[in-house]
């Protein structure tokens, strides 16, 4: 078992997976729309392999925070997924750490989700309302949550979420 960066030729299997895991196909045009984007750094699209079987995957995307005096720098964390026959193995847990390892080592300082905040909690995650960050939907504000990967990230940080176009064109 591994966790590596996506290669071109994994991307059907992405796409399949993610069709799988969530039941329908809103994710898979996702992550292809995410590739195309401009700011798309393959080495934040990290899947598990178990033997030869891509059997996982996780994608940070570019985003920011913005205020009516500053732009913050930020990624997304979206989607997480792993195949339903593989599902609560910690196969999802192991990505999400190795991810954001991944993040932090890169230089990267905030990430943002929308999730289970029983699941995403364990990873450090807190509800973004708390540092002035806001989601630019409707979402409860307990699944919108916010992550600082170094120490005084979210410093004077506060504003709202600004996702790339894939985000919206896609739903």
């Amino acid at each position: 078992m591994s966790i590596r960066p996506e290669q071109p030729e994994d991307a059907p299997v992405i796409d399949a997976l993610l069709r799988a895991a969530f039941g329908g196909d809103q994710e898979a045009r996702l992550v292809q729309r995410l590739r195309a984007e401009p700011g798309f750094d393959a080495r934040l699209s990290l899947v598990f392999v178990d033997v030869d079987r891509v059997v996982g995957h996780i994608l940070f995307s570019p985003i920011f925070i913005e205020s009516a005096t500053a732009r913050t720098d930020a990624l997304a964390l979206a989607p997480l997924a792993v195949r339903p026959d593989v599902q609560r193995q910690g196969i999802g847990t192991a990505l999400a750490r190795e991810g954001l390892e991944v993040c932090r080592a890169l230089g990267h300082g905030i990430v943002v989700v929308v999730g289970e905040p029983a699941y995403y909690s364990r990873f450090g995650f807190l509800p973004a309302g708390n540092a002035g960050v806001r989601a630019p939907f409707p979402v409860p504000d307990e699944v919108f949550q916010i992550l600082e990967l170094r120490a005084s990230a979210l410093a004077g940080v506060s504003g709202v979420v600004r996702y790339p176009p894939a985000f919206t064109e896609v739903v």
